[in-house]
């Protein structure tokens, strides 16, 4: 692959915030998608982007995996295998504008449940939540099918452990574990796709140093963030995501 001074910007700027999403600033998936996106055709930046999510799960786990809710995990993993399977099925049939404002309508929804469930929410009420095997159900399924069709299921994810309530280091930790296997699992799916290859491998390698230095400023400031900055700051992130698919 060929890429202009410009392009190369974009990558390596798109890395540093692969490694900022996957362990400080959550909710940043869907600009590292669109700089990808921008610098490469789509389909392709698709392919590139899961490997360099992949280091970057591996840092997020070494930082965060004594903080893990394993219990949300099991309700999840099932389902999230499914909804793979059904975007690997969808991928190819639906076009890319259908496939944003799906995925865009899908996150407001989300968002906008999330804060009735708030609002409701007695003040005092701080407990780690439990959600209903549906609620796991259909959150699993979303994430495996966005997160193969367009690289979305961050978004999906930060609203669901949101919602559960967990404390920081016990968002970052589940919401590590969760991604690096399922990032795993979607790699003989984008391998059977063409969209991992041996060009795509070596383009990885020289972006690899980038996603290394975003996980290391990630930590820094997750370090430094308070629980009400850090949920406002996962919201507000969402919701730009979800601005985003459904308008432009």
């Amino acid at each position: 692959m060929s890429f202009e001074p410009w392009q190369w910007a974009l990558l390596i700027a798109g890395a540093v915030v692969v490694g900022l999403a996957k362990t400080g600033i959550t909710g940043l998936s869907i600009l590292f998608v669109t700089l990808l996106a921008n610098a490469m055709p789509a389909r392709q930046a698709t392919g590139v982007i899961l490997p360099l999510l992949i280091l970057g799960d591996v840092f997020a786990v070494l930082f965060y995996r004594q903080h893990v809710e394993w219990r949300h995990l099991w309700k999840l993993f099932p389902w999230t295998g499914a909804g793979v399977v059904l975007g690997w099925l969808a991928l190819g049939r639906i076009s890319d504008l259908q496939t944003a404002r799906l995925i865009g309508g899908i996150l407001a929804f989300l968002i906008a449940v999330h804060y009735w469930r708030k609002f409701r929410q007695a003040p005092d009420d701080n407990a780690v939540a439990h959600a209903p095997l549906w609620v796991a159900a259909g959150a699993g399924l979303l994430a495996g099918f966005t997160t193969l069709v367009a690289n979305a299921a961050g978004s999906v994810m930060t609203i669901y452990l949101l919602a559960m309530r967990l404390p920081k280091l016990g968002f970052l930790g589940t919401n590590a574990v969760f991604f690096m296997l399922l990032n795993w699992f979607k790699v003989p799916f984008m391998v059977n796709l063409g969209l991992i290859n041996r060009e795509s491998l070596w383009l990885n390698l020289r972006l690899a140093p980038a996603v290394v230095a975003g996980c290391l400023i990630g930590r820094f400031a997750a370090a430094r963030m308070n629980q009400r900055v850090f949920e406002a700051t996962a919201l507000a992130l969402t919701a730009v995501a979800a601005v985003k698919l459904l308008v432009f």
